[in-house]
């Protein structure tokens, strides 16, 4: 999905003024771990090194709350997100949320 929000982690954007604020925008998922990749990743807990199979699951729960929180923003009117944070907690032992927000802004 092409963006045409703007998106930061700083409350303002170089060059450009904020004209209003409009509020808190924000995105999230859900993932589980897959019984197979749990399986190799235990595997390779074992013998150390990266984990792939949980790097690819948390690099694609970030993009799906992003991708939301951008969403929010578009239906809200929002030219840009400012002092965007993410967020990641476990809901059960095999599942956790990863939330994105920030302050949805119209520019001047």
């Amino acid at each position: 999905m092409a963006r045409d929000i703007l998106l930061t982690t700083t409350d303002t954007i170089p060059g450009r003024d904020i004209a209003h604020t409009i509020g808190l925008v924000k995105g999230s998922t859900v993932r589980a771990k897959h019984i197979g990749s749990d399986i190799v990743a235990s595997l390779r807990n074992v013998v150390g090194g990266e984990v792939k199979e949980y790097a690819s699951l948390l690099t694609g729960a970030r993009e799906q709350a992003i991708d939301r929180m951008v969403s929010a923003a578009r239906l809200l009117g929002a030219d840009a997100v400012v002092g965007i944070r993410m967020e990641t907690s476990t809901i059960t032992h095999a599942a956790s949320e990863v939330m994105a927000y920030g302050t949805a802004v119209k520019l001047g």
